[in-house]
């Protein structure tokens, strides 16, 4: 008797949401005043932390000064950023999303993965939730909010970012490298500016290149542990699922200050870049933490540490900057009682997971 051998396809099918609000405080700021709604808006004072999308259409941008982002947008409104308000509203966003389904993974304080996979007789198509989502979202707390859904967290995530502002984007699972290939190489995760330029040295500069280089080739640009990363991306490779619990650990990064001593001043723009950083390193590791720790090393070579926490875990650079912040005020007079923070000191940010 002969053999019959049976194969049985199974679709694949695109059930991961990556749910992202749109400009998040500038949009607090809007929604809770009027009178900004359709004005360029920057939520901070000094530097900028959050921009509207009015703004960013003049080029403004996060952890630009204040000074800068008005002669680029001359009518830029600047208001305090108010993170009890911004707090708040990402509460009763979460909500949203736990109520949508048990498997929510939230990575800062107003994004989050979600998987939809086992909801669709209780309540439709993958889409079908993205939409009812961004209406809740709409209506109940009065925020836009831009949906991606695919097959991989990693390609989720760029879908949200393709849909932006206020859209909803589902990426095919028959034509993923058909959307993903076009897309700019600092569209994969993990491609800052320095990578991006070294890529694009060598002619480098969609997904889809990046796809057809040979895997040693690129290793032997960005590393190998990088480039193997890379390419795995291109290929939409990405095994990583919705983890609703948090690691427990933490991320960060010091400075050393140089050969003389550093006023105000320079050590506020000293902690912006460290801050920016470490939320940088968080976000491209999809971690997020809540409390911000700064340790410094003084001429005597002594030590000095403080923290504070923020009441929600985030990889958001705007929270734990205003955070590291209060931190640094408050340990100036400690600072100034052992001579300033000189050329044999150093300054190291670390946000730490809870």
């Amino acid at each position: 008797m002969g053999s019959v051998c049976e194969r049985v396809f199974v679709k694949r099918t695109a059930s991961i949401l990556h749910a992202d609000l749109d400009s998040f405080y500038a949009s607090v700021e809007q929604r809770d005043d009027p009178a900004l709604r359709g004005r360029p808006v920057a939520a901070g004072g000094g530097v900028v932390l959050a921009a509207s999308y009015e703004a960013k259409r003049f080029g403004v941008r996060t952890a630009m000064s204040e000074s800068a982002a008005r002669r680029l947008c001359p009518e830029l409104v600047v208001v305090p950023a108010r993170f009890e308000a911004y707090s708040q509203a990402s509460k009763d966003v979460f909500e949203i999303f736990d109520d949508t389904t048990p498997l929510v993974e939230g990575i800062s304080i107003d994004e989050a993965f979600l998987d939809v996979a086992g909801l669709r007789r209780l309540a439709g198509t993958p889409v079908e939730i993205a939409g009812e989502l961004r209406r809740r979202v709409r209506d109940e707390v009065g925020l836009p909010i831009t949906v991606g859904v695919a097959r991989t967290k990693f390609l989720a995530k760029v879908a949200s970012g393709v849909g932006k502002p206020d859209g909803l984007l589902e990426v095919d699972p028959d034509r993923e490298l058909e959307f993903l290939h076009p897309l700019p190489v600092d569209k994969l995760w993990g491609v800052g500016a320095i990578t991006a330029a070294k890529l694009d040295a060598r002619g480098i500069t969609t997904v889809g290149e990046v796809a057809g280089m040979d895997p040693a080739a690129l290793t032997a640009i960005v590393g190998t542990a990088s480039g193997r990363q890379l390419f795995a991306l291109s290929h939409n490779i990405d095994a990583r699922r919705v983890e609703t619990g948090r690691r427990r650990g933490s991320i960060g990064s010091q400075q050393a200050l140089g050969r003389r001593k550093r006023s105000r001043d320079e050590i506020e723009v000293i902690l912006l870049r460290i801050v920016d950083r470490v939320t940088r390193r968080m976000r491209r590791a999809y971690r997020a933490g809540r409390t911000v720790t700064l340790r410094f090393r003084f001429d005597d070579f002594t030590r000095a540490t403080r923290s504070s926490s923020l009441p929600q875990a985030t990889s958001a650079t705007a929270p734990l900057l205003a955070t590291a912040r209060a931190v640094l005020e408050a340990a100036w007079p400690l600072i100034d009682e052992r001579g300033g923070l000189t050329p044999v000191s150093y300054t190291h940010l670390r946000a730490h997971e809870t």
